[in-house]
């Protein structure tokens, strides 16, 4: 007859090594990584899990704890202090850290049920209380002051604001966003296609009224190049940008 052997589940591969550490009364600055090798590998062998995720992350700490174990086998390296270096030193502190947030999050849990039991009572002021406002004492709000002392704030309110104006600026008129409709420029430009088949590409933004006029039909041009309606000629780079048409008459 077997023997069946329930083992116990684990967060990771930490959880473990802390319950074995844990179990066996080990000083977690002192660990005996000979023994907690072997007990973690028991371990391993008696685990039955389909995720290979979650069996990669404890070979993993497997494989690492086998080199810490050869490590300890080997003369120890001394750092600049000329003090020998501890292979166990790197585990030592992540177990360090995961015990602090494993014990942090039981404290958050105690005190998430401990919430749960509190119960707050909705206020059943009277509505003529709540709505009570003790009067305002104009006297103790004006306190000293006088005719003259507010009369002299407005004068110094009014004098920052003049400092603010900008006074070249000021004496420009108000400047206007130029409008020049998008679609009615295309059109502008396809009749004047339809009369030309072959013109200057100076010509034609010359004959703009505005500088916005200018680029947008500039970028008017650029739309018919892209789905071919017109093509572009240069001999050299001093000579006129030519544009002709690709359209049928």
């Amino acid at each position: 007859m077997s023997l069946e052997v329930k083992l116990e589940a684990f967060e990771g591969p930490l959880d473990l090594l802390l319950h074995l550490i844990e179990k066996n009364k080990i000083d977690i600055y002192d660990i005996p990584i000979s023994e907690i090798t072997e007990q973690y590998l028991d371990y391993i062998r008696q685990m039955e899990t389909e995720d290979m995720n979650v069996m990669s992350e404890f070979l993993v700490m497997a494989a690492t704890l086998l080199e810490i174990k050869c490590r300890m086998l080997l003369p120890r390296e001394e750092t600049q202090e000329g003090e020998e270096e501890d292979p166990r030193a790197g585990l030592v502190q992540k177990l360090l850290e995961y015990k602090m947030y494993k014990y942090m999050s039981y404290e958050l849990k105690d005190m998430q049920d401990g919430a749960g039991k509190y119960y707050y009572k909705s206020a059943t002021m009277p509505p003529e209380v709540e709505a009570f406002r003790p009067p305002v004492n104009y006297e103790e709000l004006i306190g000293d002051l006088t005719l003259a002392k507010l009369n002299e704030i407005f004068k110094n309110v009014m004098r920052r604001q003049e400092d603010r104006v900008d006074p070249v600026r000021s004496r420009f008129g108000k400047i206007e966003k130029d409008e020049v409709n998008m679609e009615e420029k295309a059109g502008y430009v396809e009749e004047f296609l339809r009369g030309h088949r072959r013109f200057s590409f100076r010509a034609l933004l010359e004959k703009q009224h505005s500088k916005m006029e200018v680029i947008v039909t500039f970028l008017v041009i650029l739309e018919l190049m892209k789905v071919g309606k017109v093509t572009v000629e240069q001999e050299s780079i001093d000579d006129e940008i030519t544009v002709i048409s690709r359209e049928e008459q």
